[in-house]
């Protein structure tokens, strides 16, 4: 069975459809409001358009956090915004998805691979898991600057060497701060939830080491790569590691080191004949099922760690 090959060089995957067109948006006060929604997508039906940018200040989570009386409607709509977070010249981009109908009230900091928070295939799953009930923030971690397959491949280490931990980090806190505060300003005070795909998968590791205020409350990493094993021993909290047996970027034997270091029921899901990304960017229909099941894995870990109790 053909893996889907190097995060570093897989093509893209486009999703299929039409989303709703973006409508008018209104800024309040701080603390109000924002309507109407920025955008809405149809479940399955979910086309993105990366560069079309908006600014809007640090103060609009809107009605993020209002959680549906409803619990047992399903998802059928996720809406979404355009976010600008920071100061000066550590200003970032950011993209944030919530559930319209099934509002749980818990954050997810969704740490992209390296084809950044425009890439259709990351915000597509990133949608999957606001549909789920989560409000997830995707940061932009590399400035406008991501990898992208038309570049020569012989630059690419170049390119990765200017992803410092230093600025990437600070970026990281930045999303994160925006986010806590967000939540306490609304009166909930959960902890929240970080996911990482390759590259972040890889800094996911070392930013919960540097957790020492304990924010995150469950972490799922998906074919980490460059993982600080060094750092594990600071982590206060179990990872959930979800990767392929023939993924050269994320060996097995790495990350069950990384395991047994951070100890406090982590736990390693390795998929059979799996390569890089395919949780995320299934090529194969063989891939598709593999990729449904990791994200059930994944739906129920967080379930466990944020909200207190397991799915089926």
């Amino acid at each position: 069975m053909a893996s889907i090959g190097s995060c570093c060089f897989a093509s893209c995957v486009s999703a299929v459809g039409v989303g709703c067109q973006r409508s008018r948006h209104v800024f309040k006060n701080k603390g109000s409001y924002l309507s109407p929604h920025l955008l809405c997508y149809h479940r399955w039906n979910l086309k993105l358009r990366g560069r079309s940018r908006r600014t809007v200040s640090f103060s609009v989570w809107g009605s993020l956090l209002k959680v549906e009386d409803d619990k047992d409607e399903s998802c059928e709509l996720v809406s979404g915004m355009e976010l600008s977070l920071g100061e000066g010249e550590d200003v970032i981009s950011a993209y944030l998805f919530k559930a319209v109908k099934n509002n749980n009230g818990a954050g997810i900091l969704l740490l992209s691979d390296i084809f950044g928070f425009e890439d259709s295939s990351t915000r597509d799953f990133a949608y999957r898991v606001a549909c789920n009930g989560y409000n997830v923030l995707v940061p932009d971690l590399f400035r406008g600057d991501p990898w992208t397959n038309d570049r020569p491949r012989n630059l690419f280490e170049q390119w990765r060497a200017r992803q410092t931990w230093e600025r990437v980090s600070r970026d990281i806190t930045t999303a994160t701060e925006w986010m806590v505060g967000e939540f306490l300003a609304a009166g909930i005070s959960k902890k929240l939830g970080i996911i990482g795909f390759c590259f972040g998968g890889g800094q996911l590791i070392s930013v919960l080491a540097n957790d020492q205020a304990l924010t995150f409350g469950a972490a799922i990493s998906f074919y980490g790569t460059r993982m600080d094993s060094s750092a594990a021993a600071n982590m206060k909290i179990p990872v959930l590691f979800i990767s392929g047996d023939e993924d050269p970027l994320c060996p097995v034997t790495g990350l069950e080191g990384i395991q047994k270091t951070i100890g406090r029921d982590s736990k390693v899901v390795i998929f059979k004949g799996r390569g890089h990304g395919f949780a995320h960017r299934p090529g194969s229909p063989e891939e598709d099922k593999d990729a449904e099941e990791a994200f059930a894995v994944m739906r129920n870990w967080l379930s466990g760690g944020l909200l207190g109790h397991q799915l089926n």
